[in-house]
């Protein structure tokens, strides 16, 4: 028995198995996960065109942080970190808005402008050795892909347009940077570990089992492929008439997209980014997702439709039919990550094997096992095991 557990634990550093199920529900290893994973992860946070006008923003909290993206009165974006550097009080609030030219503290009337400079301090004189220059809001690095913007709380790993680069081009026809959001973000709670989600996302091999509407779509043609930090999945529409109403009605009436060719007229295609950035690319509109972790057992679904504006009936029409589409593939979602993270509660299970064609999880496995060195143990170390050694943030 002591032969064989070593043989299972030694295959975890290999692509044979599947990370085991203490890590998608154990304290410690989410901690870690916060240091390791997310710091130095890429976020979206929105659009360009989500803040158009100067003064505009939108804001992103995130495991402890509270981040804002403002466009300032040059027109530049920048993002910061949402408190103030007098007495840390949030500065602005909501999901979005607009500061007009500065940003002003409800607390103590500390007030910025809108690139981030402290211009003004009520009693100033009171401050001993006080220099203004001194108390910028802390800015947070970010990147504009396609119209979107990113932001990571640490430096570490690739740019963005580092990780998408072998699918640059392939998303660049559909012309992301001229999205305008329609509907408002989402958030939908899910009971389930983050990576169970994401693991959901990338595994072509239940489309067939648990989603009889995409199987309708797209027939048994689903392709998936996955690079260093993306994973692919794609499938084109059938000939083949479906028998939900839905269904039927978007493969009849998709309207023509004139700027895309001819073998993306009728394609769906999905990214996922490291670790937990999402995008379902359709020929009528861009749907975004994440999956914000907020405990080992509990994540956030953040996500919002974008489209190119189309005052066509049709596409309207189509759109709104898509929408129906998936979320009835968002609640066959849901069952199957909930009975999947049900049995992530059990001391029976360990890992399971991966099969050749699970690549996306391959990859999502080795990347984790790299990370945080404990994904590769069978059984989880003891409570606590996180304060007694430095993880290796690399």
């Amino acid at each position: 028995m002591v032969e064989q557990a070593r043989i299972r634990e030694a295959a975890q550093a290999d692509d044979a198995f599947s990370l085991p199920g203490w890590i998608y529900r154990d304290a410690d290893f989410f901690e870690a996960e916060k240091e390791a994973v997310f710091r130095t992860a890429w976020q979206i946070v929105c659009h360009l065109n989500d803040i158009p006008h100067h003064g505009d923003y939108h804001t992103f909290p995130f495991l402890n942080e509270n981040i804002v993206v403002l466009r300032g009165d040059d027109g530049e974006v920048r993002a910061f970190h949402n408190h103030c550097r007098h007495r840390a009080a949030r500065l602005l609030d909501g999901n979005s808005g607009n500061c007009g030219r500065k940003v002003t503290c409800p607390y103590h009337a500390w007030t910025y402008s809108t690139k981030g400079d402290l211009v003004g301090v009520p009693h100033r004189q009171s401050f001993d050795g006080f220099d203004i220059k001194d108390y910028p809001l802390h800015k947070v690095e970010h990147e504009v892909f396609a119209g979107f913007i990113f932001i990571r709380l640490e430096a570490g790993g690739p740019s963005v347009a580092e990780m998408m680069k072998p699918y640059a081009a392939e998303v660049a026809q559909y012309r992301f940077e001229e999205l305008q959001p329609i509907g408002r973000v989402t958030m939908r709670p899910r009971d389930v570990n983050w990576k169970n989600i994401a693991d959901n996302y990338s595994d072509s091999l239940h489309i067939t089992v648990a989603h009889p509407g995409l199987t309708r779509l797209f027939g048994f043609g689903y392709g998936i492929e996955a690079a260093e930090w993306v994973d692919k999945m794609w499938g084109e529409l059938v000939d083949q008439p479906s028998a939900n109403a839905s269904e039927r009605f978007y493969q009849k009436y998709l309207p023509d997209v004139a700027h895309l060719p001819k073998e993306r007229k009728r394609l769906w295609t999905y990214f996922k980014l490291w670790p937990n950035n999402a995008f379902d690319i359709y020929p009528d509109q861009v749907d975004f997702m994440q999956f914000l972790p907020l405990s080992p057992t509990r994540t956030m679904i953040r996500e919002i439709a974008y489209a190119l504006p189309d005052e066509r009936r049709e596409m309207k029409a189509v759109r709104y039919a898509n929408w129906r589409i998936n979320r009835k593939v968002n609640i066959e979602d849901k069952t199957l990550i909930e009975r999947v993270q049900g049995g992530m509660g059990s001391a029976a299970y360990s890992t399971g094997p991966l099969g050749v064609n699970e690549v996306c999880l391959k990859r999502f496995a080795r990347r984790m096992r790299t990370l945080i060195p404990e994904s590769r143990l069978i059984e989880p170390p003891a409570p606590g095991w996180r304060r007694s050694r430095a993880v290796n943030f690399k």
